[in-house]
């Protein structure tokens, strides 16, 4: 019986070549594709809050030895140069854009799975949608390593292939797949890969920053208008503006109507 595998390419792979390891595996690692110094911000900046709130989503789907913050952009100004990052936002191109005009940060969430923590239930984050069309993916998710992430402490699970499925079933121990990554590597997988926070088995944690992205013309898993004040979206580059969702899609959907021409952002 023949064991899945997941490709990890090097950071100066082409966006093509990265674009399509994703759309036919359902799942890519791109190596050292930022320098540690920007995670290590990152993490400083979520520190506190993954101190101050981190148990809010305990529950038996997140876990009780994991620590969850939310709404990033709101928290660390560090993470716009995680959650915009040229080279990923080139590959999600290819997957997305072939289906809208433009996408938009479904939700950010820093992770940090704790020393004792079980393996998360394998799970497609495009549950959150009512209906899948084969073919056409809905989101993209993006989970930056923080720190390294190995097989003992608690590496994303992930299921190659999975997105092909044309029936729900467990996945198979030989489909399962961990890798390590170093702190600045990026796992990408479509929304409709299966895939779960893996059990550490350390005396240490691993923090990790998920982001989704989605299609332009879906709902938002996470209301950015809220849960990022106005202020704070406007302080960031028209690039994250665009991402947080204030764009139009195309001429009509979620147009402002004082602003004709869409151009109410800020460069």
């Amino acid at each position: 019986m023949t064991s899945a595998s997941l490709v990890s390419l090097s950071n100066n792979s082409s966006t093509q070549r990265i674009a399509d390891h994703l759309k036919n595996d359902g799942a890519v690692i791109i190596k050292d594709q930022v320098v540690s110094k920007i995670c290590d911000g990152v993490a400083t900046d979520l520190r506190n809050h993954f101190d101050s709130e981190g148990t809010y989503a305990e529950s038996d789907f997140n876990g009780y030895n994991t620590l969850r913050t939310s709404g990033i952009l709101a928290k660390s100004r560090a993470s716009a140069d995680l959650i915009g990052e040229a080279k990923v936002m080139s590959v999600i191109d290819e997957v997305l854009l072939p289906f809208c005009e433009n996408y938009r940060i479904g939700s950010t969430t820093g992770i940090e799975i704790l020393p004792g923590e079980s393996a998360q239930v394998l799970h497609r984050d495009d549950s959150i949608y009512p209906m899948r069309m084969p073919g056409m993916e809905w989101q993209v998710g993006v989970m930056w390593a923080l720190t390294d992430f190995t097989v003992e402490n608690g590496a994303t699970q992930v299921v190659p292939g999975s997105h092909r499925w044309m029936s729900e079933r467990p996945a198979q121990p030989h489909e399962i797949v961990q890798m390590d990554m170093q702190k600045g590597s990026v796992l990408l997988y479509l929304g409709s890969t299966l895939h779960g926070g893996g059990e550490n088995r350390t005396n240490q944690p691993r923090m990790g920053l998920i982001n989704t992205y989605s299609l332009g013309w879906l709902r938002q898993e996470v209301n950015q208008y809220l849960t990022i004040p106005r202020d704070v979206a406007m302080s960031y580059p028209q690039h994250i503006q665009r991402l947080l969702g204030y764009q139009a899609h195309g001429l009509f959907l979620g147009k402002y109507p004082d602003d004709p021409d869409n151009t109410w952002y800020k460069d």
